[in-house]
This record gives C-alpha cells, structure tokens and sequence, in this order.
C-alpha cells in the first residue's frame, strides 16, 4: 500500500516530510490536513494521531506521528534513501538526534511563537501577544546565534560540519523558513546577522531541489495574503482613530 502522509504545508515538519518524501523518490499521497479549517481536531484524523497535530503518516497498518520520528522512519524503511540523511554509523546518527532534540524546545519554540504573536495570530482570529513575541524573539535569536556557533562548525556545510545534509539539516530549515511570512522589517532584523545561517539555508535548499521551492511556495503566498490583511487593519484602525477625536466644529 502506498505511504500517506497526513500534512498541511503551512506548518513547518510537515514541509520537512513532505521534502523528504519527494527528495528521495518515496512513493506518497499527500493528504491535506487543514490546520485553519480546524481539521486537525476532527475525530477521523484523530484515529491517526490522537495528539492533533500534523504531520502524520500511515504505512500499511503502522501509524506514526511526530516529525522527527517521522524522519527517522522514512530514512530507515525505504531502501532508496541515502545515507546522509541518517547515517549508519551510530555515534553520527546520535549527533543528528542531539540536534533534533536540542530544536524542540529551542529554534522551533521561539521561531513558531514568534510567527504566532506577530503576524499569524489575527488570521487565526487570536489576538496579538507582544510580550510572548519580544520573549519569542529573544529565544529565537539566540537559537540562531547557536545554530552558527555550536551546529554549523566544522569543514562542511551543513549542521555539524556535514557535507551532505542529514534529517537535521531540513527539520531545522524548514523551521526558519518560516520566518518568510514576516514583514520585511522584522525578517531583517531578526535573520540580517546570521550571515551563516543564511547561507546554510541556501545549501539547503539548492541540496533539495526543486521540491524544496516546490514545498514553500504557499509560504510566498501567505505572506502576500497577511501583508494585504495588515494593510486593511492598519487602515481600520487609524479611520476609528480619527472618528474619535473630538470635533472642532
């Protein structure tokens, strides 16, 4: 039976799947799973995965949630993958989980909090949170800090000085990309000193494609759609300004 991947391109691990899938040449339908439409909360997809979240992935019988676990899964069971993704050698593959690890509570909490309390939230019909994404900011610019000083040594150009990229290498780009729906301003200021990062992102990314631009697209897309819902917000709000101010006539 054919590989289903249950995703919805707007969350960043589902894009990380869905490359890899496509990278590899892995067999796959790609089921939507509609993250604004709340799909995710029905009680079909909770039989996948009873956490309700994407991606998730069913093989024949087997049912697997969580990303990276994903990864590994998919690096393992279909023969045509490439070593570099996930090495053989164990003390390599303990390194790549160490950074996977190390990404869960670092780069995507302050990345994905980020994003949520400064341009996600209204959309999503949420209110804005600057306190969470000052706090969101710190850590994340301090994940990227880290990424370049800790992950990003070595004689090569990927995440722990590999040559190739491994599960790491995308999980964690995929993550970062989604800065992209930000205001130029503030995907400035917060990517413009990581020279290094922006250039491992590229590696990445040429490493990828075309699935890579492929994948991203709607993220291009979103941020066209959030700038135009920003403007009209913007506009409404100064109009109610000026309803209020007192008259002089």
């Amino acid at each position: 039976m054919k590989l289903k991947v249950y995703a919805d391109r707007m969350s960043q691990p589902s894009r990380a799947v869905i490359i890899f899938c496509k990278v590899n040449g892995i067999n796959f339908e790609e089921i939507k799973v509609d993250l604004s439409k709340r799909q995710h909360l029905s009680e079909e997809f909770k039989e996948i995965n009873p956490m309700e979240k994407v991606p998730a992935i069913v093989d024949g019988r087997f049912k697997l949630f969580e990303s990276h676990a994903i990864l590994i899964y998919l690096a393992c069971a279909f023969p045509r993958v490439a070593d570099h993704w996930y090495p053989a050698d164990v003390s390599r593959t303990a390194k790549i989980h160490s950074v996977l690890d190390w990404h869960h509570s670092n780069l995507r909490q302050g990345a994905a909090s980020f994003v949520f309390n400064t341009v996600l939230a209204p959309a999503l019909g949420f209110p804005l949170n600057p306190q969470a994404a000052s706090q969101a900011e710190k850590l994340l610019s301090s994940s990227l800090s880290k990424i370049e000083s800790i992950w990003l040594k070595g004689n090569g150009r990927f995440l722990l000085g590999g040559f190739q990229p491994s599960i790491a290498d995308l999980s964690l780009v995929c993550e970062i990309m989604q800065l992209e729906v930000l205001d130029e301003k503030d995907h400035s200021r917060i990517l413009g000193p990581h020279k290094k990062v922006q250039q491992w992102i590229e590696d990445t990314r040429n490493a990828t494609r075309p699935h890579f631009d492929e994948v991203h697209t709607i993220l291009y897309k979103a941020k066209t759609k959030l700038a135009v819902q920003r403007s009209v917000r913007g506009n409404s709000e100064t109009e109610s300004s000026i309803k209020k101010l007192p008259s002089k006539m």
